[in-house]
């Protein structure tokens, strides 16, 4: 907490009063003084400074005043800290004058909290005035030492009650205000819990007022006639969260942890009985613990964001509303996730995975639960790495009973109501595997794992993840990032041991490169590697593809048809950049790029491979320039797959060298004298194509491309991986 100073109010009062006139007769003295020398014909230095000193005294003076102010404010509500002493009387007075301010603000909005919990509807409204204050430490700790745990408590639990009141007596004027105040105020109530309940942040007040949120989480309230449970309560305040900021691990250590085994030990007796046939009869679905709005009825009347909503809307869950709170922060959404209760045999991301599905699935709530997992497996740090992994997994054992083999020899759906029980998570599975493209390839080309992940495990989550439209897309890209990646690890034709170190490789990349011994990479060599990098992300590219199209036959949709964010990707040349951070080598390549590589983009070097792909779409579509036209011809997403292969390979070519000694001659892209390549921001779409039939024909693209094609094509891994029975060409 801010330093606190202790004073006497009666000699506080007496030290301003005299700093006040002690400057007033400092002011008189100077301007007297100055006019006895200028009269004499002195220098008036003497009274300037004898001002300066007025002036210092002037400025003291009112800070003192203004802290006079403040603690006769203090004292009029009461909002004191005194000690009694055998000198007498002091009051502790915080050294700064925002604090104090912060102090004083927090306390009254703390008491118009605790009114407003008691009904008090005015006191509601004045809350409202200090919603903008959340932001200060002194203030936040004022307002929740005010509220305490219990406060916080009962807030909400007021709120709702009286929601239901209005309601239930048809009251609409003040259902509204109710409900438009009752948002206002719970989203101030859930930054300022974030920001107080953060071990990082200033405004911490201590891990007991954790332990007390517990206690009165798990305890029996009261509103009124109205009784509920304080996380029922409680909930209502992470619903509001906006993730600013975010709530703290120590936070989810402490109560969020609890909330879920809280609503294990209220259901697990209900939950075992509905999954026996006998159980389902008589027990019904897998009902979870509903927030206190669900249990009144009241819909999103208090969820921020919402309309105020039907009074009879589908509840949501105190876990729910928990995601909702831990969703901001990857921190907070490990801490919730990546841990074994006591007493449990599984963690609790595979508990939320199969164990509570059904509970989730019951109000079909699934964005806060699916943000959250996006948050918490798409870092690159080895906590995300692991819950994706088991992520992937869980979901993988889960799915694979729905699928098998169709009289076609392609995947059939044998499960419908397998399958569509755990579709709602196919894309943040999807952004899951995004994350960690690279361990696609890892599985299929080194039959490695990714801990307890295996290619046939791998195979089955794709199954699910590129059923989401907006989960292939993430995956193309995110694959199509990874190629980009492998293609530029390719070296630059002249490469020998005395210029590796200012290309970034070693003298050992130079032999490992020099296929044909002679002390020089040439592009001889540099044609074998690339072909040898294409055809490695070729089988990752072919298992991703084909597997989407497997699920499609699968669904009964038309596999023929290329996805419009596919096209999109291939109409704005998204291959068409070199890898961020890639060094520019090939004399063509500078031009050819020009404004394309910005500094804003090379930050983006060592980043997730879905992340760059993000940075990169959207640097494209704000580019908008539309190179390729023949995305409008193309049939299906090999096609779409097929033309991003040849834009990455012809910037890898373009930007090793590969193509600097080819001749240009009447191609509509070469420009200037000599002859280089115009800059692809200002190149036609016709003379995009050109350019592209150019790297073909002149350049040897055409052999490293069929390469790609024909490895592309080849669907026999995804066949042993699913049990199917593909023809060659993938069935077409």
């Amino acid at each position: 907490m801010t330093e606190f100073t202790g004073v006497k109010p009666s000699e506080f009062d007496a030290m301003a009063g005299k700093h006040t006139e002690a400057a007033r007769r400092l002011e008189e003295l100077a301007q007297a003084l100055h006019s006895e020398l200028q009269s004499a014909g002195l220098h008036t230095s003497p009274a300037a400074r004898l001002r300066q000193l007025a002036g210092r005294v002037t400025t003291q003076a009112e800070d003192l005043r203004r802290r006079q102010k403040l603690v006769h404010e203090l004292q009029r509500q009461k909002v004191t800290f005194g000690m009694s002493t055998a000198a007498g009387s002091f009051l502790e007075m915080p050294d700064g004058l925002e604090a104090a301010k912060g102090l004083l603000d927090g306390t009254l909005a703390g008491r118009a909290a605790l009114n407003a919990a008691e009904g008090d509807a005015k006191a509601l409204a004045e809350l409202k005035k200090y919603a903008t204050r959340t932001g200060d430490a002194e203030f936040v700790k004022a307002f929740l030492g005010t509220l305490g745990a219990q406060g916080v408590t009962r807030l909400p639990g007021s709120l709702a009650a009286r929601l239901r009141d209005a309601g239930t007596h048809g009251d609409s004027d003040r259902l509204a205000q109710l409900s438009g105040q009752g948002k206002d105020a719970l989203r101030m109530l859930s930054a300022a819990l974030a920001r107080g309940t953060d071990p990082k942040n200033p405004a911490y007040v201590g891990a007991e007022f954790l332990k007390d949120l517990v206690r009165e989480g798990r305890a029996q309230q009261k509103a009124g006639d109205t009784k509920y449970t304080g996380y029922q309560a409680q909930a209502l305040i992470w619903r509001a969260h906006d993730g600013k900021p975010p709530y703290s691990k120590e936070f989810m250590e402490a109560v969020g942890r609890d909330v879920i085994v809280y609503e294990y030990e209220q259901r697990k007796d209900e939950w075992a009985a509905s999954k026996d046939l006998l159980g389902r009869m008589f027990a019904g679905a897998q009902v979870p613990v509903v927030d206190l709005a669900g249990a009144l009825g009241l819909g999103t009347m208090l969820r921020p964001g919402t309309h105020a909503g039907n009074p009879g809307a589908r509840a949501s869950s105190l876990v729910d509303d928990l995601f909702q709170a831990a969703k901001s922060s990857r921190e907070a959404s490990h801490a919730l996730l990546d841990q074994t209760p006591a007493g449990w045999k599984e963690s609790v991301l595979h508990y939320l995975l199969t164990t509570r599905w059904g509970a989730s699935r019951y109000l079909g709530d699934y964005a806060p639960f699916n943000d959250l997992l996006v948050t918490a497996t798409t870092g690159r740090d080895e906590t995300s790495q692991k819950l994706a992994a088991e992520m992937m997994k869980t979901v993988a054992d889960e799915v694979r009973p729905a699928f098998g083999k169709g009289e076609s020899g392609n995947l059939e759906i044998k499960n419908r109501e397998t399958f569509d029980r755990f579709a709602p998570l196919s894309y943040p599975l999807a952004r899951a595997i995004a994350a960690n493209i690279d361990q696609v390839s890892k599985l299929l080309l080194n039959h490695a794992v990714f801990h307890q992940v295996a290619a046939t495990d791998m195979a089955y989550a794709l199954a699910l993840a590129t059923s989401h439209d907006a989960g292939f897309e993430a995956l193309v890209r995110a694959q199509t990032e990874h190629m980009r990646a492998a293609l530029d690890t390719v070296p630059p034709v002249g490469l020998n041991a005395s210029n590796a170190e200012r290309f970034g490789f070693t003298k050992a990349d130079v032999k490992a490169f020099d296929f044909d011994g002679d002390g020089r990479v040439d592009k001889a060599d540099i044609k074998q590697f690339l072909t040898d990098r294409t055809v490695d992300e070729a089988r990752s590219f072919s298992h991703i593809v084909e597997i989407r199209r497997q699920v499609l036959i699968a669904q009964g949709l038309d596999d023929k048809k290329a996805d419009e964010s596919l096209k999109t990707m291939v109409s704005n040349a998204i291959g068409l950049l070199p890898v961020p951070g890639a060094k520019q080598v090939g004399e063509l390549a500078a031009g050819a790029f020009g404004k394309l590589i910005t500094t804003e983009y090379d930050k983006l070097t060592g980043a997730a491979y879905d992340e760059i792909a993000k940075q990169v779409a959207q640097q494209m579509s704000e580019h908008r320039r539309g190179l390729d036209e023949t995305y409008r011809t193309l049939a299906d997403n090999r096609l779409a797959v097929e033309r991003l292969a040849e834009q990455m390979l012809a910037t890898t070519m373009l930007n090793k060298g590969l193509l600097d000694d080819t001749n240009m001659n009447d191609r509509t892209f070469a420009t200037g004298t000599p002859l280089t390549i115009k800059p692809f921001a200002e190149m036609s779409p016709q003379e995009y194509s050109d350019f592209l039939e150019w790297v073909r024909k002149k350049g040897g693209g055409s052999d490293v491309f069929d390469r790609f094609s024909g490895t592309f094509r080849r669907t026999s891994e995804v066949d042993d991986y699913l049990g199917l029975e593909i023809r060659s060409g993938g069935g077409k």
